[in-house]
């Protein structure tokens, strides 16, 4: 890829893997401990960031750590719960000993919505990226007072042909080995992630190589570069659901998704729904978005929406309005 991007420019290849070398040696800040579970279900579990008032859980991706939720001075979830909000997070844990053989509808129906049940009222549900898409399953399902999106894909045929194509060829390559091992390991879903963007996958390093080392940026960039390249495997059942049935047919666009035997409509939701979506999103791109009346679009990319530096004003404070509203009763 790098050949590939660089070609003809060795000036550019040398600033690249100078950035590379960079990020591999950069120190690392210890790991902050974990927030504080309060219930545990098949490896998963629902932590506490504090905070009063009505409880707001947070649903992240199966695909790398639920902490871009809680990055440093960046955090979203520490924000809310001293904004009047009980911050709850559903940490999917790296021990896929219990769920290796849940498909993506089964972490719903298996794990969210029973440690959803465990609570003392209905929380308002917040889901990113597929999580999100896990969210509006949830909310179709069980009762919730109000659902936010940021990020989510659910018309899966609203990513490029080329996309799709990459990722099918990908999928095809891996399955084998995925099935014999029970998981599909998470360097092959960040191969599918820099397939997506090569570009910005190339100038990204090198740009890190003109950073002063242990400067304020520099952290920041090797903090959230940590984060995009950490994670657990991702269950055999889940991935193939991924990849065949969202991604090469659609069911969930098409109307033909199922969890716990129910189609899941996004548009026929029985709570308010709120979905914030990307205009420059390489990863999820605005045209796969859930349909929906409320919508926040910004020209943020899929991470910086959430932790950039423009995050606050754009969507921070836009989704504290909108989950500070009366829940309907």
């Amino acid at each position: 890829m790098l050949a590939r991007e660089t070609a003809g420019d060795p000036a550019r290849t040398a600033r690249a893997l100078a950035g590379l070398r960079a990020y591999q040696e950069a120190p690392r800040d210890p790991a902050p401990e974990a927030m504080p579970g309060i219930a545990q279900l098949h490896g998963a579990t629902l932590r506490d960031y504090g905070g009063s008032g009505p409880p707001v859980l947070f649903v992240p991706s199966l695909i790398n750590p639920p902490t871009v939720l809680d990055l440093g001075e960046r955090s979203l979830l520490r924000w809310l719960a001293g904004r009047g909000h009980r911050v709850l997070l559903l940490d999917w844990g790296s021990d896929l000993a219990e769920r290796r053989a849940f498909s993506v509808a089964e972490h719903v129906s298996e794990i969210l919505i029973p440690l959803m049940s465990q609570l003392d009222e209905p929380p308002a549900l917040v889901g990113y990226c597929l999580g999100g898409t896990m969210a509006i399953a949830a909310a179709a399902l069980a009762p919730v007072p109000k659902l936010a999106t940021i990020a989510a894909p659910w018309r899966f045929s609203g990513f490029s042909d080329q996309a799709r194509g990459q990722l099918s060829d990908l999928w095809v390559r891996s399955a084998p080995a995925a099935q014999a091992l029970g998981v599909l390991p998470m360097e092959v879903l960040q191969s599918a992630f820099w397939s997506l963007d090569p570009r910005r996958t190339v100038t990204k390093f090198e740009s890190f190589a003109g950073m002063p080392p242990g400067s304020a940026e520099a952290r920041a960039f090797v903090t959230l570069e940590d984060w995009a390249n950490d994670g657990p495997p991702l269950g055999q059942a889940a991935a193939r659901e991924m990849f065949e049935n969202f991604f090469a047919h659609d069911l969930p666009g098409s109307g033909e998704w199922k969890v716990a035997t129910e189609p899941i409509d996004p548009a026929a939701l029985p709570c308010p729904a709120f979905h914030i979506i990307s205009t420059t999103d390489r990863i999820v791109p605005a045209a796969s978005a859930p349909p929906g009346a409320e919508r926040l679009e910004l020209a943020l990319g899929h991470v910086g929406m959430v932790v950039g530096r423009r995050a606050g004003a754009a969507l921070w404070d836009p989704l504290d309005a909108w989950l500070s509203r009366p829940r309907p009763t």
